[in-house]
């Protein structure tokens, strides 16, 4: 496969080679499942700068929906998707849900140390907020603390998340598959409850997989969703490493889910999904979020679509370059640029903190589209984008009439037009 080929059977497998076609109705729940259904995963995250990163990969394939859908798909039984940790925290379907045990059973290896270590430090809690939920379930942490330690102001001295001790229970027993979340209040908290009142009865029903089988499923979802990709692309998915990932996609190369292929210029062993297809040409427009399964594997990224891109939440004001919530621009089969937004919810407008063309990864040739219409474009999914989130129009420039980039000016130009 030329890097091309690659690249839109990448897009294709995440539904992103194609414009979105004009709705004459609403988004229905079908057409939601659609996507979960090609995906496999919604991380979740709770920046709200723009929108939660969770409700972007619908919108970049869907165009403008109600975010109600996937609160109900979330809350309402039978649900079609539930929380788990996954990629990162992350909704996924039910089925796929019960594909995860064997890393709930793990959780001395697989979780992250506050975590891991809760059942050994906090038994009493542990056992203490089992009842609580078996009797007043679903509650938010804020209520499960309210109850178990009152008025007990957490301890902001520890490094970290600062959680207190009732939400690292919490949390424990979410990683462990115990608890999982019946929905989200407006605050955006989970409310937790027993898994067994969460999971529709029909999934319950069925019978523990094997983690070998388990895991081969995961591997292949994750190979699906991508297309064509490397052992580490698929085991990012759904964050599988080690033995199993290796075990896992030999078996599924000797079944011929996996083909083994070659892509130019990479230089290990590349897999396409038997069921992957290889459009001629890839015509999508859409905002990535930071979170998008199409930029999970940041090198995966930088080897497919020649592109260096790094979130810069974390960073220092002063040491950003791309900007604070930068999301990648897809515009055909490249992604042509970083825009920094926010949805500015007072002044009811989006603003354009910075408009750039994308970073060529270190090493990397390849030919920039038209920046006129790079940014001719970019205004029309802007304007789009600004309705879907009820503002009234796109500003560039934040506050004080700033913003950064080289596409700046050309941007301007597209949203006086």
């Amino acid at each position: 496969m030329t890097l091309a080929q690659a690249r839109r059977t990448a897009l294709a497998a995440q539904g992103l080679h194609v414009r979105r076609r004009e709705r004459t109705g609403p988004v229905t729940a079908r057409q939601l499942q659609g996507v979960v259904d090609r995906v496999g995963l919604l991380q979740i995250d709770s920046v709200n700068v723009m929108a939660r990163a969770h409700l972007m990969p619908l919108y970049s394939r869907l165009g403008p929906y109600d975010p109600a859908l996937l609160d109900r798909a979330a809350s309402r039984a039978p649900r079609r998707l539930v929380e788990a940790w996954a990629h990162q925290a992350s909704y996924v379907p039910p089925r796929t849900y019960r594909l995860l045990g064997w890393r709930q059973r793990a959780y001395r290896t697989e979780a992250w140390g506050s975590i891991a270590g809760v059942p050994m430090q906090h038994a009493a809690e542990v056992e203490a907020v089992r009842q609580l939920v078996a009797e007043r379930g679903p509650l938010t942490g804020a209520q499960v603390h309210e109850q178990l330690e009152g008025s007990q102001r957490a301890d902001r001295t520890e490094w970290g998340w600062n959680w207190t001790t009732a939400k690292r229970v919490l949390e424990f027993l979410f990683f462990t598959g115990e608890l999982t979340a019946a929905g989200r209040n407006g605050a955006f908290e989970r409310r937790y409850d027993l898994t067994e009142r969460v999971l529709p009865a029909d999934v319950l029903a069925e019978p523990e997989p094997a983690e070998d089988d388990a895991v081969r499923a995961l591997v292949e979802i994750g190979a699906r969703a991508h297309g064509v990709g490397t052992v580490r692309c698929f085991g990012d998915y759904f964050r599988i490493r080690g033995p199993r990932l290796r075990r896992a996609v030999d078996e599924l190369v000797e079944d011929g889910t996996l083909e083994p292929v070659e892509v130019v210029g990479w230089d290990r062993p590349v897999y396409r999904h038997r069921d992957a297809t290889t459009p001629r040409r890839a015509a999508g427009r859409c905002l990535l979020s930071p979170f998008d399964p199409l930029v999970f594997e940041r090198r995966r990224l930088e080897e497919l679509f020649g592109v260096r891109y790094r979130i810069e939440i974390y960073v220092p004001a002063p040491q950003r370059v791309w900007g604070y919530y930068c999301l990648p621009f897809l515009l055909g089969e490249h992604v042509a640029a970083l825009v920094d937004l926010k949805a500015d919810r007072q002044d009811g407008v989006l603003r354009v903190h910075a408009a750039h063309h994308a970073p060529q990864a270190p090493g990397v040739h390849r030919q920039a589209p038209d920046p006129q219409l790079v940014a001719d474009e970019l205004a029309l999914e802007l304007e789009l984008t600004a309705r879907w989130l009820g503002l009234d129009g796109v500003v560039v420039g934040d506050r004080d009439g700033v913003a950064r980039g080289e596409l700046v000016s050309a941007l301007n130009r597209a949203e006086a037009v």
